[in-house]
Protein backbone atom coordinates (compact mmCIF):
# COMPACT_ATOMS: atom_id res chain seq x y z
CA UNK A 1 0.00 0.00 0.00
CA UNK A 2 2.93 2.20 0.82
CA UNK A 3 4.15 1.88 -2.74
CA UNK A 4 0.92 2.69 -4.19
CA UNK A 5 0.53 5.84 -2.21
CA UNK A 6 4.45 6.84 -3.26
CA UNK A 7 3.35 6.19 -6.97
CA UNK A 8 0.33 7.99 -6.65
CA UNK A 9 2.11 10.50 -5.18
CA UNK A 10 5.20 10.72 -7.76
CA UNK A 11 2.34 10.68 -11.00
CA UNK A 12 0.56 13.39 -9.29
CA UNK A 13 3.46 15.36 -8.51
CA UNK A 14 4.55 14.92 -12.20
CA UNK A 15 1.86 15.60 -14.16
CA UNK A 16 1.13 19.11 -11.59
CA UNK A 17 4.55 20.00 -12.76
CA UNK A 18 4.17 19.38 -16.45
CA UNK A 19 0.35 21.09 -16.11
CA UNK A 20 2.09 24.00 -14.72
CA UNK A 21 5.31 23.92 -17.27
CA UNK A 22 2.25 24.26 -20.28
CA UNK A 23 0.20 26.52 -18.66
CA UNK A 24 2.58 29.12 -17.54
CA UNK A 25 3.72 29.34 -21.36
CA UNK A 26 0.58 30.28 -22.57
CA UNK A 27 0.33 31.47 -26.06
CA UNK A 28 3.48 33.90 -26.89
CA UNK A 29 5.20 32.44 -24.13
CA UNK A 30 4.33 35.84 -21.90
CA UNK A 31 1.61 36.39 -19.00
CA UNK A 32 0.19 39.23 -20.62
CA UNK A 33 -3.84 39.67 -20.15
CA UNK A 34 -3.88 38.26 -16.90
CA UNK A 35 -5.05 35.11 -18.42
CA UNK A 36 -1.86 32.85 -17.88
CA UNK A 37 -0.73 34.79 -14.15
CA UNK A 38 -4.04 33.74 -12.77
CA UNK A 39 -2.88 30.35 -13.26
CA UNK A 40 -2.22 28.10 -9.92
CA UNK A 41 -1.53 24.95 -11.88
CA UNK A 42 1.98 23.93 -10.59
CA UNK A 43 2.31 26.36 -7.52
CA UNK A 44 4.20 24.88 -4.55
CA UNK A 45 4.29 26.72 -1.79
CA UNK A 46 7.47 26.28 1.10
CA UNK A 47 8.45 28.95 3.89
CA UNK A 48 5.97 31.43 2.47
CA UNK A 49 6.94 32.01 -0.88
CA UNK A 50 5.10 30.18 -3.98
CA UNK A 51 7.44 28.47 -7.09
CA UNK A 52 6.79 27.13 -9.99
CA UNK A 53 7.90 24.47 -11.95
CA UNK A 54 10.61 25.38 -14.70
CA UNK A 55 11.85 23.27 -17.64
CA UNK A 56 15.39 23.10 -16.59
CA UNK A 57 17.35 20.11 -15.85
CA UNK A 58 20.52 20.81 -15.47
CA UNK A 59 20.54 21.73 -11.46
CA UNK A 60 22.15 19.26 -8.30
CA UNK A 61 19.76 18.69 -5.43
CA UNK A 62 21.43 19.65 -1.61
CA UNK A 63 20.12 18.86 1.63
CA UNK A 64 16.68 18.41 2.82
CA UNK A 65 15.03 22.01 3.79
CA UNK A 66 11.77 19.91 5.12
CA UNK A 67 8.22 19.55 3.27
CA UNK A 68 6.72 22.33 0.76
CA UNK A 69 2.95 22.28 -0.01
CA UNK A 70 1.28 21.10 -3.85
CA UNK A 71 -1.22 23.97 -3.36
CA UNK A 72 -4.53 23.21 -4.43
CA UNK A 73 -5.53 24.03 -8.09
CA UNK A 74 -8.99 24.20 -9.94
CA UNK A 75 -8.18 26.49 -12.98
CA UNK A 76 -11.18 25.05 -14.96
CA UNK A 77 -14.03 25.36 -12.76
CA UNK A 78 -16.55 23.97 -15.24
CA UNK A 79 -14.84 20.76 -16.02
CA UNK A 80 -15.46 18.82 -12.77
CA UNK A 81 -12.77 15.99 -11.85
CA UNK A 82 -9.66 17.68 -13.25
CA UNK A 83 -8.67 19.49 -9.98
CA UNK A 84 -5.73 18.95 -8.33
CA UNK A 85 -6.31 18.41 -4.58
CA UNK A 86 -3.50 19.73 -1.85
CA UNK A 87 -0.96 17.68 -0.95
CA UNK A 88 2.69 17.43 0.60
CA UNK A 89 6.06 17.03 -0.82
CA UNK A 90 9.81 17.23 -0.02
CA UNK A 91 11.63 20.31 -0.54
CA UNK A 92 15.45 20.45 -1.21
CA UNK A 93 17.86 22.96 -1.62
CA UNK A 94 19.71 23.31 -5.26
CA UNK A 95 23.17 23.62 -5.05
CA UNK A 96 24.36 27.27 -5.99
CA UNK A 97 20.80 28.72 -5.48
CA UNK A 98 19.28 30.45 -2.54
CA UNK A 99 15.73 28.95 -1.07
CA UNK A 100 14.52 32.22 -1.39
CA UNK A 101 14.80 31.89 -5.53
CA UNK A 102 14.54 28.06 -6.12
CA UNK A 103 14.31 24.64 -4.36
CA UNK A 104 14.06 21.10 -5.80
CA UNK A 105 10.88 18.98 -4.87
CA UNK A 106 10.22 15.83 -4.64
CA UNK A 107 9.53 12.08 -2.97
CA UNK A 108 12.99 12.03 -2.63
CA UNK A 109 16.23 13.77 -3.65
CA UNK A 110 16.26 11.79 -6.54
CA UNK A 111 12.89 12.59 -8.04
CA UNK A 112 13.29 16.41 -7.27
CA UNK A 113 12.25 18.86 -10.07
CA UNK A 114 13.00 22.07 -10.05
CA UNK A 115 10.74 24.98 -8.79
CA UNK A 116 11.92 28.70 -8.66
CA UNK A 117 9.79 31.56 -6.57
CA UNK A 118 7.30 33.48 -9.15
Amino acid sequence: MITHLRTGRRLLLSALLLAGAVGCAGSGGGMSGGEAAASCSGLVTYDNRGYLPTTDTDFTVGERLGTATIVECDDTPNDPGVGIPESRTGAYTVRGSDPADAIAVGDSAAEARLMKVR
